[in-house]
């Protein structure tokens, strides 16, 4: 089941590697996410968030996430805590 906190957290993730690295989940491109869904997606909580954002991307859900961004975050990151969150892999 899809949580909030979830949700929160494709915004607030960045990708760990390869070509997007450094980049929200929230704000990958649909096709880098359908190539993960064709070749198979990251174990682990990594892997988790990057179906879940597929399955939002696909099915043309990604303006939920805009309120996350909105309520104050900044980028992508929260407004206070650490400048370097881990990655959840």
């Amino acid at each position: 089941m899809i949580s909030p906190q979830d949700l929160q957290l494709l915004v607030d993730t960045k990708m760990p590697f390869g070509k997007h690295k450094d980049c929200a989940l929230a704000d990958l491109p649909g096709n880098y996410l359908n190539w993960f869904a064709r070749e198979g997606f990251p174990n682990g909580r990594l892997g988790e968030l990057l179906a879940l954002m597929h399955e939002i991307d696909h099915n043309g859900l990604s303006h939920l996430l805009r309120p996350l961004r909105q309520a104050g975050h900044v980028h992508g990151r929260p407004s206070s805590g650490p400048s370097n969150p881990k990655p959840y892999l």
